[in-house]
């Protein structure tokens, strides 16, 4: 090791030392959920989810485990009960030049079912600060935050989410001489062994729906077992393409320089009864409403990428 590389090692180091101070240091403390458990926000998620198990409605309904964050989130007006060290740490990330945050991925455990009435409390701790890594983004430090959700004072599961604050990678962007402005390119999808057989389908011009060779539920988008039966097998079956708008959004803002607003993001039914997310091509995205007949297509985005998007009817 050179000496400049040694020197630079102790810096992080240092640096490392500074941001462990921050571990178990409270995010927030005695935060309280804006709403009680409640069968409205729940009909709203299985609706939006497709998941039609009964465990979810009648007068012995629980809510979803997935839904364990949503009863905790603050919306438009935030939460007022956010200590000021999660604050701090990023200030002094910051400072060090990890400008940039990705959110990297969360974990979460259930320890009871939360029922419909249940009043919700939490609090949030930074459990951890990883020592300095390099990434294909750039260099920087994984944040790990920790939130235990209590019902009616019970412990009811708990939600780790971790994110990497990161300086890009490159030179700092003052150093830089002035470039041209690259083509925005569309954002890639994510494919991975649990899916990359749905991206292979697009590939082929097919859209690939899984289906359980247990008990034969659809389900989409792609998992690695069934949500009715917890089974691990299943096959594939091709979808004919026909849909209609189940749920739509008009994209205004914020504007993204691979797209062009105003643009349509819709839920789309499929003949087969699940539903996907995508774009809506063929009519304007004004006259988009809820029960259009669409109809699926393959664009070609750029040389490495193409997508399936679903074609409106104009009449």
């Amino acid at each position: 090791m050179t000496a400049d590389a040694a020197g630079a090692a102790e810096e992080a180091a240092r640096f490392h030392t500074l941001l462990t101070a921050f571990e178990g240091r409270p995010a927030a403390t005695a935060g309280r959920g804006k709403d009680v458990v409640n069968q409205a926000m729940i009909r709203h998620w299985c609706e939006a989810m497709g998941d039609a198990n009964p465990a979810y409605t009648g007068p012995d309904a629980i809510a979803p485990p997935t839904m364990l964050q949503a009863w905790t989130m603050g919306g438009l007006s935030g939460h007022s009960d956010r200590s000021s060290a999660y604050d701090d740490l990023f200030v002094l990330l910051e400072s060090a030049g990890f400008s940039s945050v990705v959110a990297t991925d969360c974990e979460q455990e259930y320890l009871r079912p939360l029922r419909p009435g249940d009043a919700i409390t939490f609090d949030a701790v930074i459990e951890s600060v990883s020592p300095r890594k390099t990434t294909k983004l750039g260099t920087g430090h994984f944040v790990t935050t920790r939130m235990d959700v209590h019902a009616d004072g019970e412990l009811a599961g708990t939600h780790r989410f971790r994110i990497l604050k990161y300086a890009p990678s490159g030179r700092p962007r003052e150093q830089q001489p002035p470039q041209p402005m690259p083509k925005a390119q569309r954002p890639r999808p994510v494919i991975n062994r649990d899916n990359e057989g749905f991206w292979a389908g697009v590939r082929a011009h097919k859209l690939l729906i899984q289906r359980c060779t247990n008990c034969a539920t659809l389900r989409f988008p792609w998992l690695p077992g069934c949500n009715a039966c917890a089974s691990p097998a299943w096959e594939t079956v091709e979808a004919s393409g026909e849909g209609t708008v189940f749920s739509y959004v008009v994209m205004h803002h914020p504007p993204f320089p691979a797209f062009d607003p105003p643009y349509a993001v819709a839920l789309v039914e499929l003949a087969e009864g699940v539903r996907m997310v995508s774009n809506i091509t063929g009519v304007p995205y004004d006259k988009v409403r809820i029960g259009l007949p669409v109809q699926l297509e393959f664009l070609r985005v750029d040389d490495d990428l193409e997508l399936p998007v679903f074609r409106g009817s104009a009449g």
